[in-house]
């Protein structure tokens, strides 16, 4: 077994699950996302340099922050950072929370039109007075970093170049550093969110892999992973796969992080 976790790996992050845990996690490979992650930065940062020196032309991201949500506040602060680490231009728009609709669809507009800004990111959630879909739509396909653009939705389906979602594209480039070549692979993907379950399935069939997406109505779904030579867990339940679902040697990526009291009141 080749485990993979976004964010932290631990006990309450895990959506993977045995009552044998201990040996099966024992005989388990874990894939360094931590490893990855700082090749593509270093890659990121190579190309940036490149386009700069042959363009005189650095990248600009902008990020629309409406509200003080802890974790979006937080998400903002580290997004910004990285994108300076990298060489590129990080533009903050802080928006207190009873900004109105129409107001973030002006902003959005303009940086539409901004030419020195060549990525967008809203930070989800919106308040409840926003609707969020209207939103991310009024966004440049072009622009949409996030990749949650219909434009960008269909191109990643019907197979043309396209923006897709960070987590999807993070979790092939987890399971390519350990089997390069996907194609033939038996995927198994269970969650069938838009951020996650579909674009996944859509980029998995570009790596000409088999794919099964798993859901709530799934039959028997324990026999389904059972025969999965990858598997994505973007389920958002907290131990939700069992250990002995997952057949040796299969490459295991856990897209979840989960909350869950432990012993001694810790979370």
């Amino acid at each position: 077994m080749i485990l993979g976790w976004f964010g932290r790996k631990s006990t309450v992050d895990q959506q993977i699950t045995t009552k044998e845990e201990t040996s099966s996690m024992a005989s388990a490979t874990i894939i360094d996302g931590k490893a990855v992650a700082a090749q593509v930065r270093a890659d990121l940062t190579t190309k940036v340099a490149a386009l700069k020196s042959a363009h005189g032309f650095t990248p600009g991201l902008a990020v629309v922050l409406v509200g003080e949500d802890p974790a979006s506040q937080v998400y903002v602060r580290n997004k910004g950072q990285q994108t300076k680490e990298v060489g590129m231009n990080s533009i903050e728009h802080k928006l207190p929370a009873e900004t109105s609709e129409a107001d973030i669809l002006a902003l959005v507009n303009s940086l539409n039109n901004d030419e020195s800004i060549n990525g967008i990111l809203v930070q989800l959630p919106l308040p409840k007075h926003v609707d969020a879909e209207k939103v991310l739509n009024a966004i440049d396909p072009a622009k949409d970093v996030d990749g949650f653009h219909p434009v960008n939705v269909g191109r990643l389906w019907i197979g043309e170049p396209a923006l897709a979602p960070c987590t999807p594209t993070g979790s092939v480039i987890l399971a390519k550093s350990v089997q390069e070549n996907l194609s033939g692979m038996n995927a198994v993907i269970i969650g069938r969110s838009n951020i996650v379950g579909k674009p996944m399935a859509a980029l998995l069939l570009r790596e000409n892999c088999t794919v099964t997406v798993a859901h709530s109505r799934t039959k028997d779904i324990a026999s389904v992973v059972r025969n999965a030579d990858l598997v994505i867990a973007a389920v958002g339940i907290a131990e939700f796969v069992k250990g002995d679902w997952i057949k040796p040697g299969a490459i295991v990526i856990d897209v979840g992080i989960n909350r869950v009291e432990v012993p001694g009141g810790k979370a």
